[in-house]
């Protein structure tokens, strides 16, 4: 409990004894109007203040403003002990609810807690703590057993296990070695590393995350803009209904002005629409906080929304259905040896850091003598062109040979198959596979689970190789031999056939796939593998890079959603029912302060269940 909690837990002890005091002690007239006034300013005092200082800034009808009123007015028809009871049930509720929602909020801040403190650099044979924004690229810095990996890097000496669960939800350990990436925020847990910086610690994976859950609460769902026009307008117009309801039946049909203005008390006590006003956002907010536990990044509350309605997913392949690590599988040079044929392809790739590109370099073994090389120029979507040891050298897909005017032709074998000509002549190629991610089909079959009507995948890959794939996953859909621009045109196709209160998710992970992440209703990037434009261009990052979390997010977002939709159907169905009991002369104040405190504890208690995400991962 917090000191704040604890001041107010201890006004509302002692002005509780104070109002039992004063009620049994026998006074009338204005003696027992002051003995009751000094429990309610105990209790109530921040309330009138809050109140009179709203009031100033322009912000008159708020849950203070109707307080205050409530209360007054008890006092004015002389309902001193109703006045003080009001007053302190409402505190009371609002502790507990205070003392909830700031249980959420520890809960959420904890599974990002990541943040890291200190680097470790060594100087003169020393180690020596720095702020992590002092270390720069290249740098190296030392990770000992149990401290926080502070910025992104590769292992340069050292073997040990670390721990990534704040960032992907995996329990299990990865082992590390040397030549391994390792990122900020996962926990060192065995031995000592040393660690070349590749990234600065502004741009470092633990910063990005820690910058996109604390925009995340920015960006309202629907719901939340709803929720907050609602309460714009809606407490208005019960205001000046209590007002109404004060006046006219005595002024009209002679009634009690002291009946009619206690039921118009009690009218604008059942009216603050607290309950809403708090559950509905931290809904979403315990929502995006659960998703974070399981390894999924959601930018916003409207992402997860959007989320839960979706109908059709677009996958890109390579990196996101399959691992993205390619081997060489087959060598089929012509007018050359296959020792020449891997040669020029490694150089010609060698500045590329594609998956493909590295592999071919990985095949080549010897180091590369990049003096040989000269104009080395990247065809999007197609390939690379280079000049080596004074010969054209043109590596990449059959539009890159067609739009040479090179005679080509297709490999019997199954994979990414690479064109390779030097001086416009045909050289052979080289074949490349890549393996399907273990969970991918499981993926697939669970997004149908929970009613997506539609899958379907995009490639610059080869017709044999995408259907391959495709076929195997049991995809609705697949597209191949696609450029970056056709993906993006594919995609607005789809758009224009889900419903129109459905919604597309696209997930991909690399720097081509950005234009199709924005595009898309919904942007999915892999986040431990993916390209930082990937991540930046999505609406929701999944940190291990698994497909079989894109329908654990659906089933996060729509359990967040169902709970938003249970509150708000709640608290208005009981407002309601008891603000009509009000304005009858049925309800009585106690009951009014539990349409108000009372269903704003409830609501609140059913919004932490968005919090327990842990089941979803089990279905």
């Amino acid at each position: 409990m917090s000191k704040k909690q604890k001041k107010i837990l201890l006004r509302i002890i002692i002005s509780a004894v104070l109002l039992i005091g004063v009620y049994f002690i026998p006074l009338e007239g204005y003696l027992k109007l002051l003995l009751f006034l000094i429990p309610y300013a105990v209790i109530g005092w921040d309330i009138l203040w809050r109140a009179v200082r709203n009031i100033t800034h322009g912000q008159i009808f708020d849950e203070n403003f109707l307080m205050s009123v409530a209360t007054i007015g008890a006092f004015c028809i002389g309902e001193y002990p109703e006045a003080v009871f009001v007053m302190l049930f409402y505190q009371v509720g609002e502790l507990f609810q205070s003392y909830a929602v700031g249980k959420s909020r520890k809960s959420i801040a904890s599974l990002m807690d990541i943040r890291p403190d200190y680097a470790n650099i060594e100087e003169n044979g020393e180690l020596k703590q720095v702020d992590p924004d002092e270390v720069k690229i290249g740098d190296t810095i030392i990770v000992k057993a149990g401290e926080r990996i502070p910025l992104d890097g590769i292992v340069s000496e050292g073997t040990s296990m670390v721990n990534t669960s704040a960032l992907t939800g995996e329990s299990v350990p990865r082992k590390v070695t040397v030549n391994d990436d390792v990122i900020s925020g996962c926990v060192n847990e065995e031995g000592v590393l040393k660690v070349q910086v590749t990234k600065e610690f502004g741009e470092s994976t633990v910063a990005k995350i820690l910058e996109l859950v604390e925009n995340s609460a920015s960006k309202k769902a629907k719901a939340e803009n709803f929720i907050t026009k609602f309460a714009k307008y809606y407490t208005p117009c019960v205001v000046i209904g209590a007002v109404l309801l004060a006046i006219i039946p005595p002024l009209l049909f002679s009634g009690l002005w002291s009946e009619w203005i206690n039921r118009a008390l009690i009218f604008l006590v059942i009216s603050c629409p607290c309950a809403l006003v708090i559950s509905v956002p931290m809904s979403f907010f315990g929502g995006i906080g659960g998703a974070s536990k399981c390894g999924i990044l959601v930018k916003g509350g409207n992402y997860l929304e959007a989320l839960a309605k979706t109908e059709i997913v677009v996958f890109d392949k390579t990196g996101t259905l399959t691992k993205g690590v390619f081997n060489v599988t087959a060598v089929h040079p012509e007018n050359c040896t296959e020792s020449q044929l891997v040669e020029y392809a490694a150089m010609a790739e060698n500045y590329s850091n594609h998956p493909i590109a590295k592999s071919i370099k990985e095949a080549y073994v010897k180091n590369i003598d990049q003096s040989r090389i000269k104009d080395t120029q990247e065809v999007s979507g197609k390939g690379v062109n280079a000049v080596i040891d004074g010969q054209n050298v043109s590596v990449g897909n059959d539009k890159l040979m067609e739009s040479l005017g090179v005679n080509w032709h297709p490999c019997h074998k199954i994979g990414t198959t690479v064109h390779i000509a030097v001086n416009n002549v045909y050289a052979g190629h080289i074949v490349i596979s890549d393996e399907v991610k273990k969970d991918s089909q499981q993926a697939i079959k669970n997004l149908k689970k929970e009613g997506v009507k539609k899958t379907v995948m995009l490639t610059g890959d080869s017709n044999a190789v995408g259907k391959a794939v495709g076929e195997s996953l049991g995809l609705d859909e697949i597209h191949t031999e696609l450029m970056p621009a056709d993906k993006v045109n594919c995609v607005e196709k789809l758009i224009n056939e889900k419903s129109e209160k459905g919604t597309l998710a696209f997930v991909g992970d690399g720097i081509n796939d950005a234009p199709v992440l924005s595009r898309a209703d919904i942007g999915i990037a892999m986040g431990a593998m993916g390209s930082d434009a990937a991540i930046e261009a999505a609406d929701i990052v999944l940190m291990d890079d698994k497909p079989s979390k894109i329908p654990v997010a659906i089933r996060i977002a729509k359990g967040t959603l169902k709970i938003v939709k249970q509150n708000i159907a709640f608290a208005l169905g009981v407002k309601a029912v008891v603000l009509v009991l009000g304005a009858l002369g049925i309800a009585n104040m106690w009951l009014a302060v539990f349409a108000d405190v009372g269903v704003a504890v409830i609501a609140i208690i059913n919004a932490m269940r968005a919090l327990n995400t842990n089941k979803y991962l089990s279905n």
